[in-house]
């Protein structure tokens, strides 16, 4: 084997944690792609054998590249800070195939990566390097130009935030169901109160509203708030198919072949602590949702 295709064997066993690094960094499956590519020119252009840990190496790449590309956002300020809800990763009930294991293998609700959309650049980078994948805060640092004492501060702010806004979901995928299931039957018989009892007191309700690339999230907070809402689209609840979305109970709404919109759940204690809407057609094009029977 020659020395190329031997450094590109190398990347391809690094390509699934450096996509998942790059998709809790950046939010997007194509952007995440964009950044995974961008680390293999890289290495491309370096001689593989000056590298100690290749994977630590590549990691660290893929992170700088997403970095800029974070702090280039918020230069061309196109994704103020919580404007953008994520690409969601829709799967069939029977569970994710192999390459989506690989992107959530730590279960990565999408109610947490709209937590971390909501976080500066540096915050983002040291949270997800350090809590998810475990790089040294002395490593992460010189990418963000501060101390690994600072860097530390960092992470631990960020992860007061998503502790607080991004509960762990109930790891019962059969009580999720249940609970979003009947969510939808209280919604399409306009039962106020039913649906305020599956709702937890402080849920929050995000959406993007339907706008095509909106560039702010409608947000709902509090049990009786959301129930309102959940009543004015009730009659849609006949139209919604149930899915995974990020791994955890979510449904898509489609009537007669039209895609509506996409709504992932966050169950916890038994009551839905969140529920984030997509609904903008032109990303919902966008969705694989092969793995559905729809």
């Amino acid at each position: 084997m020659d020395h190329g295709a031997w450094q590109a064997d190398r990347f391809e066993e690094h390509r699934p944690r450096l996509r998942a690094v790059a998709y809790r960094m950046l939010g997007s499956v194509s952007e995440a792609d964009d950044a995974v590519q961008e680390a293999w020119l890289r290495l491309d252009r370096t001689d593989a054998d000056t590298i100690e840990n290749m994977a630590a190496w590549l990691t660290t790449v893929v992170g700088r590249v997403c970095l800029n590309m974070l702090r280039s956002r918020a230069t061309r300020r196109e994704d103020p800070l919580e404007s953008r809800t994520p690409d969601p990763i829709v799967s069939g009930e029977d569970g994710l195939h192999p390459e989506q294991q690989a992107l959530l293998a730590d279960s990565l609700g999408l109610a947490l990566l709209v937590v971390l959309e909501s976080l500066a650049p540096a915050e983002r980078l040291a949270f997800v390097l350090h809590d998810m994948f475990a790089v040294p805060f002395d490593e992460i640092a010189p990418l963000i130009g501060k101390t690994p004492a600072a860097t530390r501060q960092l992470a631990s702010r960020a992860r007061r935030r998503v502790r607080g806004r991004a509960p762990a979901p109930d790891p019962d995928l059969g009580l999720q169901r249940q609970v979003v299931s009947a969510f939808f039957a209280a919604a399409r018989d306009g039962d106020f109160e039913a649906l305020v009892s599956v709702l937890d007191p402080d849920v929050v309700l995000r959406s993007d509203g339907g706008v095509t690339r909106a560039r702010h999230t409608l947000v709902f907070n509090g049990a009786r708030t959301v129930a309102s809402q959940a009543i004015t689209f009730g009659s849609l609840s006949p139209f919604a198919r149930p899915a995974l979305i990020n791994g955890t109970a979510g449904v898509m709404v489609v009537m007669d072949g039209r895609r509506l919109s996409m709504m992932a759940f966050t169950v916890v204690g038994g009551r839905i602590v969140a529920i984030d809407v997509l609904a903008d057609p032109e990303r919902l094009k966008e969705l694989d949702l092969s793995a559905l029977d729809l």
